[in-house]
């Protein structure tokens, strides 16, 4: 049998927010680096990014050492950030940046009609789970997929084999305890979206489990939604056997120490791998790269999900290596006090280290060490192991909160932190390009010399004057090496020089210097000169936009004008009388049998099926359509290998249509035939985006949630308005997790094959640090979304969208009783019938409501410190 073909070596990708984090990266062994703009449009907005007006000097930099420039436009964009976004593709296409990193669809589509030849990367923000999702994405012109980090190295291998675009996994940094791109817990609770790049970090705040309507004893474990980092250094090989293009570390937000240890690292770890070594590093290695953060090291979901490892609960900061534990706590000579550890990691003088006294983080003890003490003596070298006395600067420490059997955390090591800024601050490069040359010596002619870079560069240089012969030191390879390879402080060394020397020709020295030295300056020119790229001359929106309307005509047979034509305005030219609209429709979305049978008793004639059970679909569109309503079933919103049998079975329960909640469902479905309507989490937040989804098949989009009151008014402008159905009560669907919080803490199992499945028995919500309950509920997949306590009306908005033409509106269902729907129901056709106002409907709403009723998103103005 013939042996397997050899992986080529896959990319290492490292972050950088600023210009030390860039110099960090390229020292230290990244073949490509990723970074944002202070413009925004990157899903990093605290990090401290990069001008527009640097990017030219920075890929120059980044080429010149043979290291590619990514940079990220991942967020979703609004209609009126648009033309500003095609501006800032011009910009970067003329850079020469070699790829972008986007999350929205149709700034995709943009930079592919600004720019064809520049790459894009479709962010983790984007969701793809699966080779179908890829394939639905590809058609906007992807050209590597950055997958989402809750796949297997299994699922991973899967997709590598289903698809042709090459696939980017994370390697190390924070992990998201929510499907990234389908975060909206800081959008519902504070208006600062993570799809816009602030994120409020909910999921490190404490929470408490309520179940059944009692608290559950958990003990110390109480930051349930807090994740492990990813530290996958020993699955190198296994990700380079499964076919992984890219291996990326997480951290924008990072110190260029941690940049310059983790690339450090796993540039040790690709090679080793490649050289088909076992990656085996010592304690040591990781406790240094815990060192420069770590809030403990998991291999995430990369060895499939399990829910007590990845989130142990106990702590959600930052606490670097687990130095030991307290023994005792004694006066010293100098009258202070001195812990006593017994050691599990090393610590010297000068290290910081951290008490665990449990409560909240915040009053944590810690400190410098300013002594280390063995059986009374004072000691200079690190020690890692027996019971030490640690002492620390007077008042560092409150004394009264250290007791036996605290653990301690070391925190900090000044000379690794030493030593890591030793290896980006140097004036000469420490990582160079390897350079291979070819000489041409020959009497009568002139020196030629080839130099080509291992970065690809190239270049061809001559002596000015022909060479003469020797007369007593001929030329000869050995002169050759030595005088062309000193390459001095240039990001070049000699790895190869091959010579053909004709006769015995002299060549002075200088003239070698001379051309050694133009060698070097050809080769960075070449390096920094960005590609030749065809760039759109006039702008490529309006005939994007029409291009986009034109080719589907919307709902009643209406042509859309072209772009010389006066603009459309809410569904309608400007110069046009207003028409009649179609009266509004309701739709509710039920979660259980019981809420269908009220929904139907109110004779509301189109409904969706979100059903925890997905066996009941068949007896949930019996019961619908002998009510003579139609009924569309609700998908998951995540779709992952071997989970093409769900859809298979939704198309065989007759339902009238299906609410599509991802790429692969809207091309499965789409495809068959089936009605679809696409839902929130696909992320329709523009023009762009929504005739794009219309295009693969969908007869109505689902706004976004992240689209706030007056991005929602300009949606509505940009499209016709029966494209759009709008969610106008709700509770809001803050975490969508592969983990499962029911199986972590309630459960003795690991996974869905041996926990047992509480979710089926137990109803269970999560208590935040303000006395919110917040539901979590389990879905198909064993997925777990967290709503919203608070249940959010768009009621004082709704008049003002019927006004601009709308149509559609869905109500949706969540733990409701009857009276609940009868009377949501009844209040919001009142208000749709213009029989009541928005603020009537609110204020009735809100008393009937035991926490009350948010506005939510759709808000005049929103407070962004509510969540914090």
């Amino acid at each position: 049998m013939s042996s397997p073909p050899r992986r080529s070596a896959p990319e290492l990708l490292a972050p950088a927010g600023d210009r030390e984090c860039l110099r960090a990266a390229i020292e230290n062994g990244a073949d490509a680096i990723y970074f944002g703009l202070d413009t925004g449009f990157n899903a990093r907005a605290r990090a401290k990014n990069f001008a527009v007006d640097d990017v030219p000097e920075i890929v120059a930099i980044l080429h010149r050492r043979g290291v590619k420039a990514y940079v990220t436009v991942n967020t979703l964009a609004f209609p009126g950030e648009l033309a500003e976004i095609e501006q800032l593709v011009r910009a970067l296409a003329a850079a020469g940046v070699d790829a972008l990193l986007v999350q929205d669809i149709g700034v995709a589509r943009l930079v592919k009609a600004v720019c064809p030849e520049l790459a894009i990367h479709a962010s983790t923000q984007m969701t793809l789970t699966s080779a179908e999702c890829i394939a639905a994405a590809e058609r906007l012109g992807i050209e590597r997929v950055v997958l989402a980090r809750e796949l297997s190295v299994r699922e991973i291998k899967k997709i590598a084999q289903a698809t042709t675009v090459p696939l980017e996994v994370f390697v190390h940094g924070a992990l998201c305890v929510a499907y990234s791109g389908q975060c909206l817990t800081s959008e519902s609770l504070g208006g600062r979206s993570a799809n816009r790049g602030q994120c409020a970090q909910a999921c490190r705040l404490p929470y408490e489990v309520l179940r059944d309507g009692e608290l559950v004893d958990l003990g110390d474990v109480r930051y349930l939604l807090s994740p492990q980092d990813l530290a996958a250094y020993a699955l190198v090989p296994e990700l380079i056997d499964a076919g992984v293009a890219a291996l990326k570390i997480e951290g924008r937000l990072k110190t260029p120490e941690y940049v310059a240890n983790i690339t450090r690292h796993y540039r040790l770890a690709i090679d080793v791998a490649m050289a088909g070594k076992p990656v085996e590093f010592t304690p040591r290695d990781i406790e240094e790269m815990e060192l420069s953060f770590s809030r403990g090291f998991s291999p995430g979901w990369l060895r499939g999900c399990d829910h007590k490892m990845l989130v142990p609960g106990k702590s959600s900061a930052k606490r670097g290596v687990l130095l030991g534990t307290v023994r005792r706590v004694e006066r010293d000579r100098r009258g202070g006090s001195r812990a006593f550890v017994e050691l599990a990691a090393s610590v010297k003088r000068g290290d910081g280290v951290m008490f665990d006294c449990g409560g909240d983080e915040n009053e944590r003890q810690g400190g410098r060490v300013y002594e280390v003490l063995r059986d009374g003596r004072s000691l200079d070298e690190p020690i890692a192991t027996g019971v030490v006395a640690l002492s620390f600067a007077r008042d560092a420490i409150d004394w009264r909160r250290i007791a036996p059997e605290q653990q301690v955390w070391k925190t900090d090591d000044p000379e690794l932190t030493s030593r890591l800024r030793r290896t980006f601050t140097g004036a000469d490069p420490l990582r160079r390009t390897p350079l291979d040359m070819a000489v041409e010596a020959a009497v009568g002619a002139p020196l030629r010399v080839r130099a080509t870079a291992a970065s690809g560069e190239s270049c061809w240089i001559e002596s000015d004057e022909p060479l003469v012969a020797a007369m007593k030191h001929p030329l000869s390879l050995d002169v050759l090496r030595e005088q062309l390879g000193r390459l001095g402080g240039s990001a070049y060394e000699l790895r190869n020089l091959d010579a053909r020397i004709d006769g015995q020709p002299m060549v002075p020295h200088s003239v070698l210097g001379k051309l050694r030295r133009e060698m070097l300056r050809m080769l960075d020119e070449a390096a920094a000169t960005p590609p030749v790229r065809a760039i759109a001359a006039e702008s490529v929106l309006p005939q994007l936009r029409y291009a986009s309307s034109a080719s589907i005509p919307d709902s009643c047979g209406r042509r859309v004008p072209s772009p010389t034509e006066p603009p459309i305005e809410s569904g309608r030219r400007k110069d046009s009388p207003p028409t009649i609209a179609d009266a509004p429709t309701i739709r509710v979305l039920c979660r259980t049998l019981a809420q269908l049978d009220v929904v139907l008793a109110c004779c509301v004639r189109e409904c969706y099926a979100d059903f925890h059970d997905i066996r009941q679909y068949a007896e949930a569109v019996r019961r619908a359509h002998a009510a003579g309503s139609r009924l569309f079933l609700a998908t998951p919103r995540i779709q992952k290998p071997d989970e093409m049998g769900i859809f298979r079975v939704f198309a065989r329960r007759g339902a009238d249509g299906i609410l599509v909640r991802n790429l692969a469902g809207l091309d499965y479905f789409a495809s068959r035939g089936i009605a679809v309507v696409a839902d929130f989490s696909l992320n329709a937040t523009n023009e762009l985006t929504a005739a794009w989804l219309r295009e693969r098949g969908a007869t109505r989009l689902t706004a976004s949630y992240d689209l706030n009151r007056d991005q929602l008014f300009d949606l509505v402008a940009a499209v016709p308005p029966d494209w759009l159905e709008i969610v106008i009560h709700q509770h809001m669907p803050m975490f969508h997790m592969e983990h499962c919080v029911f199986c972590a803490v309630l459960s003795p199992g690991t996974n869905k094959t041996n926990c047992g499945r509480p979710c089926d028995r137990h109803e269970v919500h999560l208590r935040d640090h303000i006395g919110m309950e917040h539901p979590l509920t389990a879905d198909v997949g064993c997925r777990n979304t967290l709503f919203n306590a608070v249940p959010q009306s768009a009621a004082e908005v709704v008049p003002l969208l019927v006004a601009r033409g709308l149509t559609d509106f869905r109500i949706e269902l969540l733990a409701d009783g009857p009276d609940d729907i009868e009377r949501t129901i009844r209040l919001y056709r009142e208000l749709l019938a213009g029989r009541t106002t928005g603020q009537a409907v609110w204020r009735e709403l809100r008393a009937a409501n035991r926490v009350g009723v948010t506005r939510g998103t759709l808000e005049e103005r929103r407070n962004p410190l509510a969540i914090i």
